[in-house]
């Protein structure tokens, strides 16, 4: 059988191979207890993270951190079969962009211009630019491991997918130690942070998933 035409009978069935969603599961696990392991053995939650869980600027942090790593992992199943489209996946990987849009809308009503220089900046950011993609080494690395039961034939975009799970999962540890709580500051550094991860991730997969 010629290969176009092998993987063109495997991008026809669209259900996820038993075996890789057995292996993504399993990295997933695997990925979060490493992430928690080095959070906890050397972070740690801020000293005001009782009163932090009253407020809504906390909480949304987690509204865009968590949908975000449900849906590139969603998106990860698809992307490591061959040819196979994202579809409502795909659309899922907005939500959390859109979350986040909202509520920087919402602080820049709110607050008055002469302070939003100092929201984006923060206190935090170095530490944000730092952690993140510290705390996502763990499920990159898993996750990497798992793609390769899959087939993927976009490996490139399989990696930069993983990353995206990986630094969703680790901003969600790192969002409950970082005492800047602003939309401005979450919506300028934490995507640089997964940025850095999807890249590293892109690269992986160009080196580590290709057939």
């Amino acid at each position: 059988m010629e290969t176009e035409t092998l993987v063109e009978a495997l991008a026809a069935d669209t259900v996820v191979p038993l075996k890789l969603e057995q292996s993504i599961r399993l990295a997933l696990i695997a990925g979060n207890i490493i992430a928690a392991i080095t959070f906890f053995g050397g972070i740690g939650f801020r000293p005001d993270i009782v009163f932090a869980m009253g407020t809504t600027r906390f909480l949304v942090k987690f509204a865009v951190t968590l949908p975000l790593a449900f849906a590139a992992t969603a998106a990860l199943l698809r992307a490591a079969q061959p040819g196979a489209l994202f579809g409502v996946r795909g659309w899922a990987l907005a939500l959390s962009p859109i979350i986040l849009m909202s509520a920087v809308l919402i602080e820049l009503v709110t607050v008055p211009p002469p302070l939003w220089g100092s929201r984006i900046m923060g206190t935090n950011a170095q530490n944000c630019l730092t952690l993140i993609p510290l705390l996502s080494v763990g499920p990159l690395v898993c996750l990497l491991f798992a793609l390769r039961k899959g087939a993927s034939t976009r490996p490139g975009l399989s990696g930069a997918i993983a990353g995206l799970a990986a630094s969703g999962i680790a901003a969600t540890f790192y969002a409950t130690n970082c005492t800047d709580d602003s939309p401005l500051f979450v919506v300028t550094w934490y995507p640089l942070a997964a940025g850095f991860v999807m890249l590293i991730g892109w690269f992986s997969g160009l080196r580590f998933l290709r057939w």
